[in-house]
């Protein structure tokens, strides 16, 4: 589902007093102001909520303050499968510092993660700003999270 700029938390919130199952991924980051720096929750994907809800009950949850829209692709609703959920709350939990674009991304070298926090994913890696990051694509939603992975923990998969 979309939210209105900056209302996230509080939809969630909502739905989740309305008893519908609602999935906000919050990571941590560290904010600088001119006199301080602290640590702040946000949201992973601006303007995105995930709703567990049926096709009947769909309407129920668009009046809620703050709901603009669920995701459409070609007239569909988008539907986020479980491994994908899963993938995001693992990524979450570890801790590793994500990024979020929207960008299309050129595909990368397939690679498996051999150490570190993510052991074990397979997927791609692209160079960006001398940096080689780890894509893992939420294709339901059209969003792609980066991950910064050292070369040393990466393993180039044989075609």
């Amino acid at each position: 589902m979309y939210t209105a700029p900056r209302a996230e938390k509080k939809v969630a919130q909502r739905l989740k007093e309305k008893g519908t199952r609602v999935y906000l991924p919050i990571i941590e980051e560290i904010r600088q102001w001119s006199d301080r720096k602290k640590k702040v929750n946000r949201p992973l994907f601006n303007g995105y909520i995930f709703v567990y809800t049926s096709k009947e009950r769909l309407w129920e949850a668009l009046q809620i303050n703050g709901a603009v829209k669920f995701i459409n692709f070609s007239g569909e609703h988008a539907v986020v499968h479980q491994s994908e959920i899963d993938t995001i709350q693992r990524v979450i939990e570890t801790g590793v510092a994500v990024e979020v674009d929207t960008d299309d991304i050129e595909k990368g070298e397939q690679v498996r993660i051999v150490g570190g926090a993510l052991q074990d994913f397979e997927g791609e890696c692209i160079q960006k700003s001398n940096q080689d990051y780890f894509i893992i694509r939420i294709p339901s939603i059209n969003q792609s999270m980066l991950v910064k992975v050292p070369r040393k923990f990466l393993e180039v998969l044989k075609q």
